[in-house]
């Protein structure tokens, strides 16, 4: 059995970390409700935008385009979204893990475009390569980071380097509800858009040319899913850091009171030991 002198010394080290962990939980909080409130105002234009421009893509026929047409190359681009830092519990993992356990990907074939330093750290130590490390963009993403990384895959996509672009990233529910997501940019799936259910029934006509204006609109379409997807996982990140730091602030508690129970034991029973030590120095001395 442990001495007091132990179980004091444990249960100050556990009240230390707790206070930790309740500093950390009310940083995230105040984190969370700045970026929940980023992701709510952002989520109905981007949700839009990917309905709008899913719907013109459905419609316009069989329009030969760079941004459209499959690529010959099995090389994909991945951009994967996680923290900077840890304790945010299952966070960063379950978003590793939509890239390492992919049924049909070979590590060879995928270069990781990582926003966030967990996500990097992770597949480069399980092999995959990490083509561009952008960690500081996760910290307060902006648009024209968005942009400028749109414009980088988007070239590379119609020299023929890549045949396909994916995101992995969390999808912000609510404050208690994050969802792991696997996106596929380009190229544009039509057997999935007319498994949506939404009705495709006449072509569409461009003005100005059909090619010039998808020039136009997919640039958008793009950045408009990354910048959502930065703007979605840092909510998400915050929500779980929150819940991480409230069940270890709980689990410390817990541990805490364990602690006071075997310490007040050990207490009562040196107390006792004393006393029967006593009893029977005076029964010998008598």
């Amino acid at each position: 059995m442990a001495s007091m002198r132990d179980i004091k010394r444990r249960k100050t080290s556990i009240q230390g970390t707790q206070q930790i962990t309740k500093a950390m939980k009310l940083v995230s909080t105040v984190k969370l409700q700045r970026a929940k409130a980023n992701a709510e105002r952002s989520k109905v234009y981007f949700q839009g935008m990917f309905d709008t421009v899913n719907s013109i893509l459905s419609r316009v026929g069989h329009v030969e385009h760079k941004y459209l047409m499959p690529g010959e190359s099995p090389k994909k681009a991945v951009i994967v979204i996680t923290s900077n830092r840890g304790l945010a519990g299952g966070y960063n993992s379950n978003v590793i893990k939509l890239v390492t356990r992919h049924e049909t990907w070979q590590k060879e074939d995928l270069s990781i475009y990582a926003l966030g330093n967990k996500g990097r750290e992770a597949l480069a130590r399980n092999g995959y390569t990490v083509r561009e490390s952008l960690p500081e963009v996760i910290e307060d993403p902006a648009y024209a980071d968005a942009m400028l990384l749109s414009k980088r895959l988007l070239e590379r996509f119609a020299e023929g380097e890549f045949g396909e672009i994916y995101l992995a990233y969390t999808s912000f529910k609510n404050t208690v509800s994050h969802e792991p997501r696997l996106l596929k940019l380009l190229p544009v799936d039509r057997e999935e858009l007319e498994n949506t259910g939404k009705e495709v029934d006449a072509i569409m006509n461009f003005e100005p040319e059909d090619i010039e204006a998808l020039d136009m609109i997919i640039p958008k379409y793009i950045t408009s899913l990354i910048y959502g997807a930065m703007v979605e996982a840092v909510a998400s990140e915050n929500g779980a850091r929150m819940q991480a730091m409230d069940s270890a602030t709980s689990n410390a508690e817990e541990i805490i009171d364990d602690l006071a129970l075997k310490y007040n034991r050990a207490r009562q029973g040196s107390i006792t030991q004393e006393l029967t030590e006593i009893i029977a120095g005076a029964e010998a001395l008598g």
